[in-house]
């Protein structure tokens, strides 16, 4: 049986992340440039709708939302090979284990009984995997299918990748099982075909991948797919769709595409509604879903030190020089070029509902935003938020007297430095004190002296 993949992250993906380099024939520039994007990303149930509804062969399948859901839609099947799918957005859900003890968020079952006893163990519980970290993601739907037993196993994508000005189909001989490793160590079993976005999909292009994957024999069954997928990528405005494995079962000797990952252009939203109603918040952190209302690029992450920074580049160099001094960045939080004192201020609200975070690192360049705003930004939410823990703020660029002038003239408890080492290592230095004084279940109160918030 085929392993099956993220959710979040698929192969086509990874490959150029990790391969591009290798393609550099294709393009100059090949290495995909990573921004703060949020892409739609679908549950495993309807991304076999989709594909179902644009003509390709996916098993039978249902999604049940109770116990007794699980049980009529297993019977329906009329098997005794029946498949329980946790529907969760992350990988490994195979090898992952539920809070309250199932092991598995994949099963395999032979009678309705039995999957409706598994199902209401899946059911509104949390499913721990490897991407999920130790909170786990609820599981509120069970897919419950028809499980096929592939003879053959083959990858197939397309992807919308901008080292070729547009979508490549992705494809290999070697699906299914451990995909990522083949691609990782033999990326040569992988083959890839750039589309003409005005062009479109050729039969030449079609042609070339089915003699290169080994699909000559069935040829007709293979065009028809690619042809549809490329269709269906279009008409949804994809950003990904990835089947693997794309199989054929050795019992009827039909194929069937036994796992899909879809990703969609949140640009396309106003063209997509249907679509992006089906957008389940239930699987996001509540963090990033209230940032993403004030247009502010939030991931949360596992340390201690919240940051709150504008440009992905200057954000990242944040982090990484937090860690230089032995801290730990709670999020990254990127608050753009165009932030208004308000957006600051809901930052760190976002910032603040994070128990873990001891301190605060503000590092803003003014280049198109403006110092002074965001002093605004901050001076507000220290006295609404009453904010009880260190603020480090470093500012350079436009506006930055007025925005230094702000600070000093709150009389707040606002730390500045011009220096980005000296605030690194103040803020890792006073976030151990707060972090140690949880710990030990003692209150801290800083009353920082007047020639240090000048220094």
């Amino acid at each position: 049986m085929a392993t099956f993949l993220p959710r979040s992250f698929g192969l086509a993906e990874t490959y150029f992340l990790k391969n591009g380099s290798k393609l550099a024939a294709v393009s100059a520039s090949i290495i995909p440039s990573k921004q703060q994007v949020r892409n739609l990303n679908v549950h495993e149930y309807i991304s076999y709708t989709l594909l179902r509804d644009n003509g390709i062969p996916v098993p039978k399948f249902n999604v049940a939302k109770t116990k007794d859901e699980a049980v009529k839609f297993a019977k329906e099947l009329n098997s005794q090979d029946i498949v329980l799918k946790a529907q969760v957005l992350a990988g490994g859900r195979g090898r992952g284990a539920f809070k309250n003890g199932l092991k598995g968020g994949v099963r395999m079952v032979n009678t309705p009984e039995v999957a409706g006893d598994i199902a209401g163990k899946m059911l509104n519980q949390y499913l721990v995997t490897k991407q999920t970290g130790a909170a786990g993601r609820i599981c509120n739907l069970v897919m419950v299918t028809e499980r096929k037993f592939p003879r053959r196993e083959y990858y197939v994508a397309i992807m919308m990748e901008r080292s070729f000005n547009g979508p490549v189909i992705i494809a290999s001989s070697q699906g299914g099982v451990n995909i990522e490793d083949v691609a990782a160590e033999n990326p040569d079993a992988i083959t890839y075909e750039p589309i003409d976005i005005v062009q479109g999909i050729t039969s030449e292009q079609i042609d070339r991948v089915i003699k290169k994957i080994g699909l000559e024999e069935r040829a007709t069954e293979a065009t028809e797919l690619m042809n549809r997928m490329y269709d269906l990528f279009l008409k949804k405005d994809a950003l990904l769709i990835e089947v693997n494995p794309y199989a054929e079962d050795a019992i009827s000797g039909k194929f069937f595409c036994l796992d899909a990952k879809f990703r969609f252009d949140d640009n396309a939203e106003f063209r997509q509604k249907e679509l992006f109603d089906l957008r389940d918040v239930s699987q996001e952190d509540p963090k990033e879903i209230e940032a993403a209302k004030y247009n502010l690029n939030y991931i949360a992450l596992d340390g201690n030190i919240g940051c709150m920074v504008n440009g992905a580049g200057l954000a990242m160099a944040t982090m990484d020089i937090i860690k230089l001094y032995g801290g730990d960045p709670a999020n990254f939080l990127d608050v753009g070029g165009g932030a208004t004192a308000q957006a600051v201020s809901e930052a760190f609200k976002i910032i603040l509902s994070d128990p873990k975070v001891s301190a605060i690192l503000v590092n803003i360049f003014g280049g198109i935003m403006r110092c002074d705003v965001i002093a605004e930004g901050i001076i507000t939410a220290a006295k609404n938020l009453n904010i009880q823990i260190p603020v480090i703020v470093r500012l350079q660029g436009t506006k930055v007297n007025e925005a230094r002038k702000l600070i000093a003239e709150s009389g707040l408890r606002i730390v500045p430095r011009d220096d980005l080492d000296e605030a690194a290592q103040l803020v890792v230095q006073l976030s151990e004190i707060v972090s140690l004084a949880k710990k030990a279940g003692v209150e801290v109160k800083f009353d920082i002296p007047k020639p240090f918030l000048e220094k």
